[in-house]
C-alpha cells in the first residue's frame, strides 16, 4: 500500500478538563479527497489545525511524507506545501480583495507589486472572481468571500517552488450558504483538484450532506474524540453503524448524545 501523505499516530488533545482527541490515528493518501465529519464539538477542526501545523496535539506523533513533524507553526517547513481555508473565510475587513489574496507575498516575498497583482489576478480568475481585486469584503456576498478564501490558499511564491500547496485543509467550506452557493464552492474543491491541479490531496470538515456526497471520496466519521468509522460516500447507504445511521438521518435516536 502507498506510504501515506500525511500520518497522524496516536493523537490526543485536550483543552482544559476536555479532551477533544483521545489516540487518534488517521491517514491522507496523495490524490484523494478526504472528508472529516461527526457531530459538533468532536475534534474535527483541531484534526486540521494539527495536520497544519497551527496547533501542536498534546500526544502523538505527525508525519508529513514519511517526515516526522518535530516542530510547529513557524518552528519548521514541512516537505510539502499544505494551504487552509478558515470556516469564516478569515479575511481582513480593512484590505482589499486583492490585498488579502496577495499578503503571502507582499509580506513575505520580494516580487515587485505590479507582478503580485498578476498573480492575483491570475488565482482570482481560477475561482471565478475576476476583477474584484479592488472591492472591500463587506462588499462581497458569503460565497464570493468564501471564494477569496481559497484564492488566498492557493498562492504561491512562483520562486519558491516549495510553497506551493500540494495539500488543501477546508474547514466548514459550505457553512452557512444557500444551496446554489454551496454547489459552486463544492464544484470549485473538486475543479482546483482535478481540473486545474492547483492541489493533489485536500481534507474537507462538513457537516453538509451535499458537501460530503459531492466532495469526498473517502469518508472518517469522527465521535467522542476518536474514529469510529471509515467508508466510501456509497458505504453511506449499506452501513450497519448506528452512528453513520443516525448522523445522516438527523434522528434525535440513536448512540449519538443530543446536547441541550
Amino acid at each position: 500500500m502507498a506510504e501515506p501523505l500525511i500520518e497522524l499516530k496516536g493523537v490526543s488533545k485536550s483543552f482544559g478538563d476536555n479532551q477533544i482527541l483521545d489516540r487518534v490515528d488517521l491517514r491522507i493518501y496523495r490524490g484523494e479527497a478526504l472528508a472529516i465529519i461527526g457531530p459538533s464539538g468532536t475534534g474535527k477542526s483541531t484534526i486540521l489545525r494539527i495536520i497544519a501545523g497551527l496547533l501542536a496535539p498534546d500526544a502523538g506523533e505527525v508525519f508529513v511524507q514519511g517526515q516526522r513533524r518535530l516542530g510547529w507553526v513557524d518552528d519548521v517547513a514541512d516537505p510539502i506545501g499544505i494551504g487552509m481555508v478558515f470556516q469564516q473565510a478569515a479575511l481582513f475587513d480593512s484590505l482589499t480583495v486583492e490585498e488579502n489574496v496577495g499578503f503571502l507575498l507582499y509580506q513575505h516575498s520580494k516580487l515587485p507589486r505590479r507582478r503580485i497583482r498578476e498573480l492575483v489576478e491570475e488565482k482570482l480568475e481560477m475561482v471565478g472572481l475576476r476583477g474584484i481585486g479592488d472591492r472591500y469584503p463587506a462588499q462581497l456576498s458569503g460565497g464570493m468571500r468564501k471564494r477569496v478564501s481559497f484564492a488566498r490558499a492557493i498562492m504561491a511564491n512562483p520562486d519558491n517552488a516549495r510553497d506551493n500547496p500540494e495539500v488543501l485543509l477546508y474547514d466548514e467550506p459550505t457553512a452557512g450558504l444557500d444551496p446554489i452557493a454551496s454547489t459552486v464552492i463544492e464544484d470549485l474543491i473538486r475543479d482546483l483538484q482535478r481540473a486545474q491541479g492547483v492541489c493533489s490531496t485536500y481534507a474537507i470538515v462538513t457537516h453538509q450532506d451535499s458537501t460530503i456526497r459531492r466532495t469526498a471520496d473517502r469518508i472518517v466519521f469522527l465521535y467522542q474524540g476518536k474514529v469510529q468509522w471509515e467508508g466510501t460516500v456509497s458505504d453511506i447507504a449499506s452501513t450497519d453503524n448506528l452512528l453513520i445511521k443516525q448522523f445522516f438521518s438527523g434522528s434525535v435516536t440513536g448512540p449519538i448524545q443530543v446536547i441541550g
